[in-house]
């Protein structure tokens, strides 16, 4: 066994993103050597929300997929299952839309420890609530009953839930964020919790799920846990099919607002102006001994999307990005510094895509 002691919270909870982002390059490296016979028609490279494939000359089909991760044991835990299904759904269409694509429709994958029909009635009531907000449909999927795969907490309550997304963008609307400029604005659209990423570390830290403090305003722990991630879609299309020159937009999901630099741009960015950071965080943050540094890795603490654009269009875009999503702001700027993102108020700087370190 791995001597932890000086690890993470995140790690000592059980999720070491080292490990895994070294186990997922060399997933991709074997991947990208498929032998076709034919030219790919990818797009994109890997490393974006989402990719692109060349259907002709002018039109490409965008493809994602992503599952709700370990807020399926909150879910069990509570019994409560009709939220999880708009999580699977906001996880795929956010990230898609990060290309300029538009949502068309979603593909399901639920694995049940045991077929039980009210459950499955409550996930499917999610995964209406999700394809509804996003526009998109849900013209089939797969259920799986795999009881010697799937344990319950508790049991027989066990299940996964995934998706696969799938929507269209002309091949000269792509956006890569490689048109980012510095002096850029960054705007910040709020987030309406911890969303579907560092739920292991948060349920971890808050282990009464029917506890309720003071910080949370009446709401219990389970409650705030189970609220689902916030579905931007429709504010995006409306961004993207407005004048506003969009040059780069990012899903604030694992890595915070690290994931900024996976948009393509020789730039870096300054964030000196974050949107409110959200009670649950703040609760996350005193229960458990995770660093200020890796929260903002772990978790959106209260941003869950970004949208690039140049500085003179910011009014425009904030007003109508707001008008869907209140409390949308600028919250910084490109800068040219290159892979370097910098929380001035935090005084923590990460360069080169590594962690947030004291500046």
């Amino acid at each position: 066994m791995r001597d932890m002691s000086d690890s993470s919270a995140y790690a000592r909870a059980g999720v070491d993103t080292s490990r895994a982002e070294q186990a997922v390059a060399g997933l991709v490296d074997v991947l990208r050597r498929i032998d076709l016979g034919r030219p790919s028609r990818a797009v994109l490279g890997s490393g974006h929300y989402a990719n692109v494939l060349r259907l002709d000359d002018r039109t490409g089909i965008a493809l994602s997929t992503d599952g709700v991760g370990t807020k399926v044991i909150v879910a069990e835990q509570l019994g409560r299952f009709d939220t999880v299904g708009i999580d699977c759904i906001a996880m795929n269409v956010n990230d898609l839309i990060c290309v300029g694509a538009e949502p068309i429709a979603v593909l399901d994958y639920v694995a049940v420890e045991e077929a039980e029909p009210e459950m499955l009635r409550q996930i499917a009531e999610g995964l209406r609530a999700g394809a509804e907000q996003a526009g998109v449909e849900i013209p089939g999927g797969e259920l799986a009953q795999l009881p010697e795969l799937i344990r319950g907490h508790p049991s027989p309550r066990g299940f996964d839930l995934v998706g696969a997304c799938f929507g269209t963008v002309a091949l000269d609307a792509i956006v890569t964020g490689a048109r980012v400029e510095p002096g850029d604005a960054v705007i910040g659209l709020p987030s309406g919790g911890v969303h579907s990423n560092g739920l292991t570390l948060a349920r971890r830290a808050l282990t009464e799920l029917d506890e309720r403090p003071p910080e949370l305003d009446g709401r219990s722990v389970g409650e705030v846990l189970l609220e689902p991630t916030v579905i931007y879609v429709r504010a995006v299309l409306d961004l993207l099919a407005s004048a506003v020159d969009v040059r780069g937009l990012a899903h604030i999901t694992s890595g915070g607002l690290l994931n900024l630099l996976r948009l393509e741009a020789e730039v870096g960015y300054a964030i000196d102006s974050p949107l409110p950071r959200l009670p649950i965080f703040d609760l996350v943050a005193e229960r458990s001994r995770a660093q200020e540094a890796e929260l903002l890795e772990v978790f959106n603490m209260g941003c869950g999307f970004c949208c690039v654009v140049p500085a003179d269009q910011t009014d425009a875009a904030v007003e109508l990005l707001d008008s869907h999503h209140p409390g949308t702001a600028v919250i910084g700027r490109a800068t040219g510094d290159a892979g370097v993102v910098e929380l001035p108020g935090s005084g923590l700087v990460s360069r080169g895509g590594a962690g947030f370190q004291a500046r």
